[in-house]
């Protein structure tokens, strides 16, 4: 039962485009994206700065429109939903955790008022044991009183996990989730979306520059330049020794990283790699030498022969 639910895709993109215009400028943010993500998966996406995951969250998120492609979550087409029905997919499927703890609290209010937030318009009579249930999972029962004054950094994001939390959604999105608190507080914070997703099944997607956090979830992307350019997954022996990475665990240890093909069957090369070959212009010479494809500089090839 558990393989079936995990090979059901929460989130489809195809080719997806996203296209920022201004007055005297077009930015090209998400240039064909291409990833499935199966329901239940806990998985992180990494990027340099400008690299589009943000954009693909916010995508995810119902927050922002894709310019082409196609985006599917749980079932619905987010290029077919209008203005009602985003409301109602961003209110039902989606919770978001934001870095910035400000777009998550509302500082006059306690925490348990903070938790009920998401609850006000909805029926029943269970809202504030709802809260008080939820404030329990990430361990803050016992602050349910206090304000955002009285709370420490990493108390407040874990109220945030409660908020995003709060009306079921199908999918839980974090944007740097352990960027403003210590490292600490960034593993306990881990530790409860290991948890959240072992003990309901929830998918959770997160953006992170953190390499711990990232070196200890079973999926890694890695978006390049608008597109996906390889893949992390954890090995198995690794599986259910997750106490034994530190920060100074290699991640050729933990995980096998794989390029992506796009479906043209293009990849791209890091540029690390790329320098380290001393390519100077967009030409290399590929080679199929037993099973095996080669890359090489034709530059240096030809200096050899000469």
């Amino acid at each position: 039962m558990v393989n079936e639910i995990m090979s059901r895709p929460m989130i489809e993109c195809d080719n997806l485009v996203k296209i920022y215009k201004t007055k005297d400028i077009e930015v090209l943010a998400l240039q064909g994206l291409d990833i499935r993500i199966d329901q239940g998966e806990l998985m992180a996406i990494i990027g340099n700065s400008g690299s589009g995951k943000s954009t693909f969250l916010n995508m995810i998120g119902g927050l922002d429109r894709p310019s082409a492609g196609r985006l599917i979550v749980d079932g619905k087409d987010l290029f077919k939903l209008n203005e009602q029905e985003l409301v109602e997919y961003k209110r039902r499927t989606v919770g978001f955790v934001w870095q910035n703890n400000a777009r998550n609290l509302l500082p006059y209010l306690t925490a348990w008022q903070n938790v009920q937030m998401p609850m006000l318009f909805e029926n029943g009579t269970q809202k504030k044991q709802r809260a008080l249930e939820l404030l329990d999972i990430v361990g803050l029962s016992h602050r349910k009183n206090s304000r955002l004054d009285q709370l420490s950094g990493g108390e407040q994001q874990r109220i945030a996990i409660a908020i995003a939390l709060a009306n079921n959604p199908r999918v839980l999105l974090a944007d740097e989730p352990t960027g403003s608190v210590d490292a600490k507080t960034g593993a306990y914070i881990l530790d409860m979306f290991r948890d959240i997703n072992r003990n309901t099944g929830l998918t959770i997607v997160i953006v992170t520059h953190d390499r711990l956090l990232s070196k200890k979830v079973n999926r890694v992307v890695s978006i390049r330049d608008g597109k996906i350019s390889s893949e992390r997954l954890m090995k198995q022996s690794y599986r259910d020794r997750l106490t034994d990475i530190s920060a100074f665990t290699e991640e050729s240890e933990i995980q096998d990283e794989y390029a992506i093909l796009d479906r043209a069957g293009r990849l791209q090369i890091p540029r690390e790699m790329l320098e380290k070959m001393q390519i100077r212009d967009n030409k290399v010479r590929i080679e199929l030498v037993d099973g095996r494809i080669i890359i090489e500089n034709p530059e240096i090839e030809h200096i050899q022969k000469g």
